[in-house]
């Protein structure tokens, strides 16, 4: 019994003087982990982080400049779209782009941009990252804004003659935007 309360007395103790040491040490300890994460790589410029900062906001927050018209946009899809979505946006093995418009509610609802999507400028957000699948983000800001005419004037949601800009982009109403739940959190559409 006696060795059991010394044993314990001893641990004590011992616990004891490593937290005083490790509180004593703790100052010096932060000031070199500070000084090491300052070195850990290189500063980055502006320019640099303006070259990934490509996101679009769904109130086109984030549009570059340039513009597009649906002329421009079919041909640009018949080169570079056309041979996953189908010459007119069918799907074949990339999706279906084009009708589907009343589709939603029944047994074999059809996602496209012309049925399902809520904002113009999210088509134009995944343009600009992902496709052509072959090339992400080979295309300039002109062919993506005439792309996205194309796309959406052959859902009917643009005339034939459109030419979208940021502007005129973020103004586009698509058939299913209040077919969403807002997002009540801060900042959130």
């Amino acid at each position: 019994m006696l060795r059991a309360v010394f044993q314990a007395s001893l641990l004590c103790a011992l616990l004891a003087a490593c937290s005083t040491s490790y509180e004593a040490r703790q100052p010096a300890l932060n000031a070199e982990l500070s000084k090491s994460a300052d070195a850990i790589g290189t500063p980055i410029s502006d320019a640099d982080i303006a070259a990934w900062n490509i996101d679009v906001a769904p109130d086109g927050h984030g549009l570059p400049a340039g513009s597009g018209d649906v002329a421009m946009g079919g041909r640009i899809f018949a080169a570079r779209c056309a041979t996953c979505h189908g010459a007119k946006g069918e799907g074949l093995i990339g999706d279906q782009l084009i009708g589907g418009r009343g589709t939603l509610t029944s047994a074999n609802p059809k996602r496209t941009v012309g049925s399902y999507w809520p904002y113009a400028t999210t088509l134009f957000d995944y343009i600009r990252r992902a496709m052509p699948y072959n090339a992400p983000q080979s295309l300039s800001a002109d062919e993506v804004y005439a792309v996205s005419a194309w796309i959406l004037n052959q859902n009917g949601i643009v005339p034939d003659d459109a030419r979208l800009d940021a502007h005129s982009l973020a103004a586009v109403h698509m058939p299913n935007r209040d077919g969403f739940v807002s997002d009540p959190r801060p900042g959130k559409l």
